[in-house]
């Protein structure tokens, strides 16, 4: 399955989260899209179903495939302590949502744009992968290049607004930024119960 790049407005009306950030269309229209309007939504779900559309909105959330979430979640599964947490923390700390968070980009589609096309740097190394994984102390920058420059002035400029979380730390007018420690599932404040997406892969 490819990544999605539809309208956006659809997915957030289909799990009734502004899963790509503000929505005003979710505002006005907060039931899902298709020919049965309100009624649509009145329809008794599963438990598995319930718990797959929490998997579903995690995905979107940060865009990643099944196969790269499976990883995801092997991973978090092998590690020490309470894997959905873990989960979280590994899918918050890659290298194009670290970018989004520290204001360079406006969105993670952007910052992962961003990244792929090479005008970020980890440790003063170009690293052109969204799914980097950042390390607490990594200092992360953008690249020396008016092209690379100017897109993450464009960032901060519609971002200006938004605060960046406390345990990364940003420098603006070096166009930089570090991670200062492993987030909390509180600081994440994640949009779904991740709990309810390690009890569908332990089935």
């Amino acid at each position: 399955m490819a990544r999605y790049t539809g309208p956006k407005d659809r997915i957030s009306r289909r799990f009734n989260v502004p899963i790509f950030g503000s929505n005003k269309t979710l505002e006005r229209k907060n039931y899902p899209p298709g020919i049965h309007g309100p009624k649509g939504s009145r329809r008794k779900q599963s438990e598995y179903s319930v718990a797959l559309a929490e998997k579903q909105k995690l995905r979107y959330q940060y865009g990643i495939l099944e196969r790269q979430f499976r990883r995801y979640f092997g991973e978090a599964q092998r590690s020490r302590g309470v894997t959905g947490e873990i989960l979280l923390q590994l899918l918050e700390t890659r290298l194009d949502n670290i970018v989004f968070r520290l204001g360079f980009a406006s969105s993670r589609s952007a910052s992962r744009q961003m990244v792929g096309h090479g005008h970020v740097a980890v440790n003063g190394r170009k690293v052109n992968i969204s799914s980097f994984h950042v390390r607490v102390g990594d200092k992360v920058t953008v690249r020396e290049n008016p092209r690379s420059r100017g897109l993450a002035a464009r960032g901060l400029e519609l971002t200006q607004i938004a605060v960046v979380p406390d345990w990364l730390s940003v420098d603006k007018e070096s166009f930089s930024g570090s991670m200062v420690r492993v987030p909390s599932r509180e600081e994440i404040a994640p949009i779904v119960n991740e709990q309810l997406i390690v009890e569908l892969y332990s089935r």
